[in-house]
């Protein structure tokens, strides 16, 4: 729902929209929109809803965001010429600018706070608990537990200083502003950096983890690394700063109690640097060659582990080159622990070096172990296929396996591990709904299984039965899925590789059949035969081939039970059309039509050998001479040569039947499925 709000501009385009016939305004349509209003004004959020949710990551990132800009503010203070210091005004306007833009969030986040149901406690006991909508009562709740911390982090204090309280203080020091507002940064910091772990318990209490991947875990604690580097480098900089400016407030003191010279407080800010009585005092001072880290004359004032600022020009050059200069300074002495300072036995020097070595060791650890977890999380079932590999080889070498038999182990570990990388799919559907893992079969399985040009023929409830039921099989080259003669327990559906399929009718002396089965052919159709007999017993069918896979081949497996029943349940599955489609693309069929052909023409050739020789034969007879003279009729003895021909034919015909023998053995024609009995009959 989204708030409308009506501007003249707005109403006059309405009213030219009107006229010109593009939109009809209605009491009712206004009567909805007031209604839409309504609804949003009073509307209270689920706190576990996806819009909860998202806001939360939004305002995660934002405050990040936001711990990144306030240490910003340390890097207003810089040194604008001899012995002053000033701020940055063109980096007081942009921080300002990003200081409000990320206020506004935490504003956001205090009105979703009111607007926010929570669980009554008193409900927790079975469940989820009752979720309490009354907006009086969210109220009340947020104002005694998080309203007093989050208007804390709220509140613009850094921007009030910067323009309004440092402006209108009266006798303005560098050192006071530099101070107030490092003081006022500090404060707000500490709720702000308070939100981030309510925070993340939330996100991950609502998805289960902060990072859905492990490479967004481990540059999320690197990202918290480096704020807290960010930090230590600021703070170390705004120290630097105060160090010289500790250092010419000291020697003008020194100036002042000697007579000599009248050093103001107000030279030491570069407002006054144009004043003439600054001009003299700067031409007779030594305050700026006493408080120089470069010279080599000032022995007395030690700036310890602050010199590099000064040593490197830090605090005079830009603001990016401060910013990154200070940052590796923060992110080298947090990852060593400090060992390389070289510190003073100024008092606020030591204790910021202790808190940097201890706050460098925790954070360090803690990023090395975080970053590990989520790192190793990416590689664990990587080693846990190491792992299995290692068992495997050692359990082969200490049963004596074969050669053969190793690397036909070792290929398939590798295929599998290849296709499925380490994952039981089985394991993760099983833990599924049922409704659920039935949408994900069907997206899985359904367009795969169309492929098959039997299942094809089926319609999409059929279809639909038969994909819940189906598994994925793997086969390695070289592997036999059946042997001739061999119970049959699973119908493959194959879906990528090659495999080959032969059959020598039972061991028959003479015959071999080999065909080779593609994406879209299956094996293992005895099984449909003895899944569709109404009296099939629990002995399963003996395969009637030799199947052995040529390549790497992916499958879906159909079971004998689950066969058994989509057979008993769906009728659809005896129909003539299945009928036909089951023949035509059945392999079995295939070998017996072709066999039955092949047997046909073998025949179909001797009869027409034998008819053609028998002919040959009576044409020899009729001409020869010598059997014309010794009957001595010649024309008269016509119908005794034809006599003899035919006596003689068919001697020959049954001398030949009984000496040439069918080199085709008889082949059986393979059972018929029962497509149309129904089972209730």
């Amino acid at each position: 729902m989204h708030r409308i709000i009506s501007t003249p501009a707005s109403k006059f385009r309405q009213f030219r929209r009107l006229r010109s016939g593009h939109t009809t305004i209605t009491a009712a349509s206004d009567e909805e929109q007031a209604s839409h209003i309504l609804l949003w004004r009073y509307q209270i959020l689920d706190p576990d809803s996806e819009f909860v949710a998202y806001w939360n990551k939004v305002f995660l990132v934002t405050s990040l965001l936001a711990l990144f800009i306030d240490p910003l503010y340390f890097f207003l203070p810089t040194v604008g010429g001899p012995a002053c210091l000033t701020a940055d005004p063109k980096l007081s306007i942009f921080l300002t600018v990003l200081r409000s833009f990320a206020d506004l969030f935490y504003v956001l986040h205090m009105v979703m706070k009111f607007r926010t149901a929570f669980v009554a406690p008193n409900s927790r006991i079975v469940g989820r608990g009752d979720l309490v909508m009354d907006p009086r009562q969210i109220a009340m709740r947020y104002l005694k537990s998080d309203f007093v911390i989050d208007l804390a982090a709220t509140i613009p204090l850094p921007q009030i200083v910067i323009w309004l309280v440092i402006p209108a203080s009266s006798g303005k020091k560098s050192d006071h502003a530099n101070n107030t507002l490092a003081l006022f940064v500090l404060i707000q910091y500490v709720p702000r950096l308070f939100l981030i772990f309510p925070l993340n318990q939330r996100i991950q209490k609502t998805n289960g983890v902060i990072a859905k991947t492990a490479w967004i875990g481990a540059a999320y604690n690197l990202i918290l690394y480096m704020l807290a580097s960010h930090v230590t480098g600021a703070t170390w900089y705004l120290s630097s700063i105060g160090r010289q400016f500790n250092c010419w407030k000291t020697q003008c003191e020194l100036e002042n109690r000697s007579h000599s010279l009248s050093c103001l407080p107000s030279f030491l800010d570069c407002n006054s640097l144009n004043l003439p009585e600054r001009q003299y005092w700067l031409n007779i001072t030594r305050v700026i060659a006493k408080c120089d880290a470069k010279s080599k004359i000032n022995i007395k004032y030690k700036f310890g582990m602050f010199a590099d600022a000064f040593l490197n020009d830090v605090v005079t050059t830009s603001f990016k080159e401060r910013y990154f200069y200070c940052l590796w300074w923060g992110l080298r002495n947090l990852s060593s622990y400090g060992q390389n300072l070289d510190t003073t036995t100024y008092l606020l020097e030591t204790l910021f070096c202790i808190v940097l070595c201890i706050a460098g060791l925790v954070l360090f650890s803690l990023l090395i172990g975080n970053m590990q977890t989520y790192l190793q999380s990416m590689t664990a079932r990587l080693d846990e296929w190491r792992i299995r590999k290692r068992d495997t080889e050692e359990w082969m070498r200490h049963r004596q396996l074969p050669q053969n038999l190793q690397e036909r182990v070792r290929r398939f570990v590798q295929y599998k591990w290849l296709a499925t990388r380490g994952v039981d799919e089985e394991a993760i559907l099983l833990s599924l709904p049922l409704d659920l893992r039935r949408e994900i079969q069907h997206h899985l399985c359904l367009s795969l299984v169309r492929r098959v040009p039997f299942f094809s023929q089926m319609d999409d409830q059929l279809l639909d039965a038969i994909c819940e039921r189906l598994v994925s099989s793997l086969s390695t080259q070289g592997t036999y899925i059946f042997q001739e003669d061999d119970p049959v327990d699973e119908m493959l559906f194959i879906i990528r590789g090659t495999l080959e399929s032969s059959t020598t009718n039972g061991g028959r002396y003479g015959f071999f059949n080999s065909i080779t089965l593609r994406p879209g052919d299956f094996c293992g159709e005895e099984l449909l035969t003895w899944a569709l007999l109404p009296t099939s017993t629990l002995n399963l069918p003996a395969s009637t081939r030799t199947v052995k896979a040529i390549t790497e081949v992916e499958a879906f497996a159909l079971q004998a039970e689950d066969l058994k029943f989509v057979a008993s349940q769906f009728k659809r599955l005896h129909s003539k059309k299945l009928q036909h489609a089951f023949r035509y693309y059945s392999q079995q069929w295939r070998t017996w039509s072709s066999c039955f052909i092949q047997a046909a023409w073998r025949k179909h050739q001797k009869r027409k050998a034998t008819r053609e020789l028998s002919i040959k034969e009576g044409i020899y007879y009729m001409a020869d001479p010598e059997i014309e003279e010794s009957s001595g009729h010649g024309k008269n003895f016509n119908n005794l040569g034809a006599t003899v021909l035919a006596s003689r034919f068919k001697a020959n015909a049954k001398k030949g039947n009984s000496k040439i023998s069918d080199p085709v053995p008889q082949l059986f024609k393979p059972h018929e499925p029962d497509f149309s009995r129904d089972h209730d009959v």
